[in-house]
Parts: C-alpha cells; sequence; structure tokens
C-alpha cells in the first residue's frame, strides 16, 4: 500500500537543526535535493504498489534516497542509517522536517 507524499522541499530555514543554527545553501546534499526530480520518481513508485492491501510503503524521497546515500558512500544498511540519524544535511535530502 501506498500513500502519496508532498514532495515539497523545505526551505533550509523551516528545517529544524537540533543544536540551533541553519543548514549551509551550498552543502552537497542540499544541493543535491534541488537537483533531483522528486515529483517524477513518486509518478513511477506509486503505480508500484497496490493502494488497499498490504503494509504502507516508505515514501519515494526516503527510500530512493536512503538507497542513493548508501551506494554514493559505499556504506552498509545499518551504517547508513546510523549516518543518516547523525547527518542533518542528510535528512534534509531525505525530505525530513528535522
Amino acid at each position: 500500500m501506498y500513500r502519496t507524499q508532498h514532495n515539497g522541499q523545505l526551505s533550509i530555514t523551516d528545517f529544524h537543526v537540533p543544536f540551533g543554527g541553519t543548514l549551509d545553501p551550498d552543502n552537497r546534499w542540499v544541493l543535491l535535493a534541488e537537483l533531483i526530480p522528486w515529483q517524477k520518481l513518486e509518478e513511477a513508485y506509486a503505480p508500484q504498489f497496490n493502494a488497499n492491501v498490504g503494509a504502507l510503503a516508505k515514501p519515494v524521497r526516503l527510500a530512493f534516497g536512503s538507497l542513493y546515500i548508501r551506494q554514493r558512500l559505499g556504506l552498509a544498511d545499518k551504517e547508513t542509517v546510523l549516518q543518516i540519524l547523525e547527518n542533518p544535511y542528510m535528512q534534509f535530502f531525505l525530505g525530513l522536517s528535522g
């Protein structure tokens, strides 16, 4: 099952940074988030799931973005999760609010 997500990017000023401050607009993950056509990925991803059956799938931005981070950095699954938990730039890239 899949629910279409709003893929509008938060501005970096709206992203909650746990220790205060703001994100650097020139960071590689911030710039990459602007380049990826999230809506087109959503349009290709959503039809792969039955609308009424099964567990709710993760949003395309979280699923694709996590795979991209894993491949780009050559990480294992567990290390990918740890990196995302510790890095607000990666969280922003994945469309999380903080």
